[in-house]
């Protein structure tokens, strides 16, 4: 059987929706949270000096740019063929083989590809004060811009590590010069950087949406991350924790001779969203219940308001069954619960080991999508919850 075909009768026999295989990530730096439902045997699946497995990625089409030790797969989602996903073939090349009859016509237009992914971050310190890049300055490095939003599903957090809390942009107060003067520092000792941001205490059930340009220094809580396909940093922060993070930190994604120019380094910053008095008031993202919303189901929309990629929270109500309509393709991973989805069983991970098949997580074709998935919640205790994640193009996002 060719690819092709196996792509083909995978997609029929599903009636328009994949299972994914689970995909983990292991990071060098920092340390696990702990809560991304893995074995816990298995945070260092890969090696010590991968480091812990500290994320689980979710409908991607793209690789993690993980240093030289990394397989060309990692990072990248798996549709799984058979019941172990023995049998199985890259998300992305179902993407490419299907077109607009998996991501519709819209997506297939402009992009050409799905074009947002989303992941489980899961560390139990803070992460690192730093930026994504605007799609101009991540051109320069043969790269695109990362805009990216945060959702903290209570779920997922029975504990909430070390600082569960997160720095976004720098004071108003700050100035262009007291940035600058604290970047001077970042091989000379701790810059404590964050003395010149302002911190956030995270509130489950919420999010924020972080433009490209911003710093951010995400807290210790387990978060879900819808993001566009990119993954390019400059980070601000040199110590953090206790762990020291090297120049190369701050300047991996600068044209190799701008590396050393500060001025160039202070221009990805977007100074104007840095250091906006109402950030919270444009950025903080609290849920928004659908109007379909009845009493055998609760859609919420827990991402929306920017241009790039929008996330729902779909509860069902134990005992139900329903009918969920959406006008654009999706992907979405179960985190309560257990039932169908579609024809396929679905059921929330508890433990899985690493490289074993689950039943929580799906990717949904377009056409699919609009005729409705038929979601039945076989439990008579527990609520179904599922995390959506779209691209651009879903016209109902607020």
């Amino acid at each position: 059987m060719t690819i092709s075909t196996q792509i083909r009768d995978t997609f029929e026999k599903g009636v328009g929706i994949f299972r994914l295989k689970p995909v983990f990530v292991p990071r060098r730096f920092a340390q696990a949270g702990k809560r991304l439902r893995l074995h816990p045997d298995d945070y260092y699946a890969l090696g010590t000096n991968r480091g812990s497995i500290k994320e689980r990625w979710l409908s991607s089409v793209i690789p993690a740019m993980n240093g030289p030790l990394a397989p060309e797969d990692e990072g990248l989602s798996y549709v799984a063929v058979n019941d172990d996903a023995t049998e199985k073939f890259l998300l992305k090349d179902a993407v490419a083989e299907l077109g607009a009859e998996l991501i519709g016509e819209t997506l297939q237009a402009k992009y050409g590809n799905w074009p947002m992914y989303s992941k489980f971050f899961d560390f139990g310190t803070p992460l690192f004060h730093h930026l994504h890049l605007s799609d101009e300055d991540a051109a320069r490095v043969g790269r695109m811009g990362k805009p990216e939003a945060y959702y903290f599903p209570p779920q997922l957090n029975n504990h909430l590590g070390q600082f569960p809390v997160t720095y976004f942009g720098y004071d108003p107060d700050a100035t262009y010069e007291d940035v600058r003067d604290r970047l001077l520092q970042f091989e000379s000792g701790d810059s404590r950087i964050t003395e010149l941001s302002r911190a956030y205490r995270i509130e489950l059930g919420t999010g924020w949406y972080t433009p490209p340009g911003v710093v951010h220094a995400p807290g210790s809580v387990l978060t879900y991350e819808p993001q566009w396909n990119s993954d390019v940093n400059s980070v601000h922060e040199n110590v953090v924790a206790g762990e020291v993070y090297p120049y190369e930190f701050l300047t991996e994604n600068c044209p190799e001779d701008k590396q050393r120019d500060i001025d160039y380094i202070m221009s990805l910053l977007d100074w104007e969203k840095n250091t906006d008095p109402h950030y919270k008031k444009k950025y903080f993202r609290p849920p928004i219940v659908c109007a379909h919303t009845d009493e055998k189901h609760t859609e919420k929309w827990i991402t929306y308001g920017n241009e790039y990629f929008g996330a729902k929270e779909l509860t069902v109500e134990p005992g139900q069954t329903v009918t969920i309509r959406d006008e654009a393709a999706y992907g979405t991973v179960l985190i309560q619960g257990h039932g169908t989805f579609g024809v396929h069983e679905a059921e929330a991970a508890v433990m899985l080991r690493f490289g074993q098949m689950s039943g929580d997580e799906f990717f949904v074709g377009e056409q699919a999508a609009r005729k409705g998935i038929v979601v039945t919640n076989r439990s008579k205790w527990e609520p179904m919850v599922f995390l959506k994640h779209f691209g651009p193009n879903h016209p109902d996002m607020p």
